[in-house]
């Protein structure tokens, strides 16, 4: 069912909610949190269509919020959206004039209330969400540095800088599958990682963050370097007795490289944007370990320690050789004096680490 407001106000908009959900025979609300998409008119298609396949899996109210031109008069129209497709409630709010100044006095109204709010911005996000007016109606704060405008490694250092107990990235959900295979592959061999490659796509996010949550829990030194993607294509853990290496270069599939094992062939495709959603709105609690790994991504910034160029053929050969790295005093620590912090889930079955491995694993978000 769908109903057309223009020029309507937040309480008219709350009482069609209520009259069309009698209407379509669900009096009872079912919702298990709020969803506020803050968008534009280029994105919000996709972005509602996003939302109402998550709300599938999270049955939620979703308050797409336009915001148009902040000249001429205010003016608010909506467009309540129940059943069909969704297994909540949508609804789309396009503000115009000063009211787009003031767009959290029309939010509020509309939360459910006692549940969880959480926000999300597809393209660019404020400078700090977590005090941006619409943020801040917000327990969670969901961006993606990968769908900015500017440069999306800038975009991924302002995200770190304005970090907030409740904040994430959706660079960093894409990082799960990569994260558990590299978990798991520590505690199927007992090995001491000397150094660590990421290679992915130029000013890739993802590629920062796997970067810094490498280097954080294994202590040793890992270089990026640009490839043509599609995202991040290889991710190699040099050690004494070979690499542990995932490989990736069509989107879909990987090759998972453990030494003294035969290679795998693992499912590791790109994941649309509804699937990383969901995954995000399972855990709605502060992610400690992605605390970590941002803090870590803002020290290498500062140190200069983030290579992005393309490999040189020498380079790109001894990877694919797959030579072990030298030992050094200054860039060896043992795997078994950090903890990954990797999830349960993404392929192969992580499990819980050895001492030796090093690669506590936690519940995926």
């Amino acid at each position: 069912m769908k109903v057309d407001l223009n020029d309507t106000s937040a309480s008219a908009v709350a009482a069609a909610l209520v009259k069309a959900r009698i209407a379509a025979g669900s009096p009872a609300m079912g919702m298990v949190l709020t969803l506020i998409v803050v968008t534009d008119e280029a994105r919000y298609y996709d972005a509602m269509r996003a939302s109402r396949v998550i709300s599938r899996e999270h049955p939620a109210r979703v308050l797409g919020v336009i915001l148009r031109e902040k000249r001429g008069p205010a003016s608010l129209d909506a467009q309540v959206r129940i059943g069909n497709d969704s297994a909540g409630e949508s609804v789309i709010l396009r503000m115009s004039g000063e009211l787009t100044q003031h767009a959290e006095g029309v939010v509020l109204p509309l939360l459910l209330p006692d549940s969880p709010v959480v926000a999300w911005w597809p393209g660019s996000a404020p400078k700090a969400p977590a005090q941006d007016p619409l943020g801040s109606l917000a327990t969670r704060r969901i961006t993606d540095a990968a769908a900015s405008s500017r440069t999306r490694h800038a975009a991924m250092i302002r995200v770190a800088r304005a970090y907030q107990p409740g904040d994430t990235d959706l660079a960093w959900t894409r990082l799960t599958p990569w994260r558990a295979l590299l978990a798991a592959a520590l505690d199927q061999v007992e090995l001491k990682v000397t150094a660590g490659t990421v290679i992915a796509e130029r000013g890739n996010p993802s590629a920062d963050l796997l970067a810094a949550w490498l280097e954080s829990r294994l202590k040793v030194p890992v270089e990026q370097h640009v490839s043509r993607g599609p995202g991040i294509t290889e991710v190699r853990l040099h050690s004494t007795i070979g690499d542990v290496a995932v490989v990736r270069h069509d989107g879909r599939n990987g090759r998972f490289v453990v030494p003294g094992e035969a290679d795998r062939t693992v499912a590791l495709r790109r994941r649309p944007t509804a699937e990383l959603l969901a995954e995000d709105l399972r855990r709605l609690d502060e992610d400690d370990i992605y605390r970590d790994t941002i803090d870590h991504l803002l020290k290498r910034e500062s140190r200069g320690g983030r290579t992005a160029k393309k490999p040189a053929p020498k380079q790109a050969a001894k990877a694919a050789k797959a030579t072990p790295a030298k030992t050094t005093k200054t860039g060896t620590a043992k795997t078994g004096t950090a903890k990954t912090g990797a999830p349960k889930a993404g392929a192969p079955k992580a499990g819980k680490p050895s001492a030796k491995a090093g690669a506590k694993s936690e519940r995926t978000r």
